[in-house]
């Protein structure tokens, strides 16, 4: 799990350890394969932290060590005074994941190293990837990726100005409403998972102009061609829908993101990018209903296995 000068702790999540990592925190189960084929390190997304143990198991059962980070001013990250998931530039969630993956070189020295990013971290993700050599690093999985979110017309014009304003007043908010996602997916709201709700608000976040300049800049890297040199496998949902209460397949359909433009910018990665479609997968794929959950995991490891890591 680490070597003997990292100060491990219970975490919040039953069966798991945690560590400062800088701003970060680095979190592991209490029990890794004893000899295992790769590490795989999880990234959250925006409104979001880890606590999906299922995908943890998913990845020990293949023989995989597995960690997961949450970013500064996210989830167990989060100190007084932080406004959640700030940032101004996707660099700064990539430190977190830089000091992350080299915990991980230390504590498994040759070992292949996987990183699984979701949502804003798998957008994260795959810039950090384009800007860090890191010899451990064998490849990437990224799950819905943030490379195109469902915008009306008035919030495309928006956009235009996010340079000045996130220049003048980046704090301020850009958008903000409820995650009728996030509402549907927690128990209490008749969902099948139990998070946080502190970390992970139904309520919903407000998403702030640098936040989201960042995010513009960084797509836009992507579609001017990343040069990926690790491989990089891109899952996504089968079909987008809206974010209301009123749809009837908000529980088999990427309600936050635009599949299509996902489709469209997988192959801008990169040579070695991957396309793993999941018919009625949710946001999250490894939130959704047991068939396209196991189907998004299959299809992970399979893939994992074909490029050894």
């Amino acid at each position: 799990m680490g070597n003997a000068d990292v100060d491990w702790t219970e975490d919040v999540l039953p069966g798991f350890l945690r560590t400062p990592l800088g701003a970060a925190t680095l979190v592991c189960p209490d029990r890794q394969p004893e000899s295992p084929k790769s590490a795989v390190l999880h990234v959250h997304g925006y409104n979001d932290y880890f606590f999906q143990s299922h995908l943890a198991a998913a990845f020990l059962a293949s023989g995989r060590a597995f960690y997961a980070v949450d970013l500064a001013r996210a989830g167990r990250s989060l100190v007084a005074g932080d406004i959640p998931h700030y940032m101004a530039d996707v660099a700064e969630q990539g430190d977190g994941i830089d000091a992350a993956v080299r915990a991980i070189a230390e504590a498994h020295p040759g070992l292949p190293i996987v990183v699984h990013g979701h949502s804003t971290g798998g957008l994260t993700t795959a810039i950090w990837a384009a800007d860090h050599a890191h010899a451990s690093l064998a490849a990437i999985v990224l799950d819905s990726p943030l490379f195109g979110k469902r915008y009306g017309p008035l919030q495309r014009a928006g956009s235009h100005a996010l340079p000045l304003l996130s220049s003048l007043r980046p704090r301020a908010v850009v958008s903000h409403g409820p995650s009728v996602y996030a509402t549907h997916q927690h128990v209490s709201g008749g969902g099948r998972w139990d998070f946080d709700i502190t970390w992970k608000r139904p309520h919903g976040l407000p998403a702030r102009a640098a936040w989201a300049n960042a995010v513009r800049v960084a797509e836009g890297r992507i579609a001017k061609g990343l040069g990926l040199e690790v491989p990089a496998l891109v899952a996504r949902s089968d079909s987008s829908g809206p974010d209301v209460a009123s749809n009837p397949q908000l529980d088999s359909q990427d309600t936050v993101l635009d599949v299509a433009h996902i489709a469209r910018m997988t192959p801008l990665l990169g040579g070695r990018a991957t396309e793993l479609v999941v018919p009625g997968g949710v946001h999250d794929l490894c939130l959704s209903r047991d068939e396209p959950r196991e189907l998004y995991f299959h299809g992970v490891l399979e893939w994992l296995d074909s490029v050894g890591a």
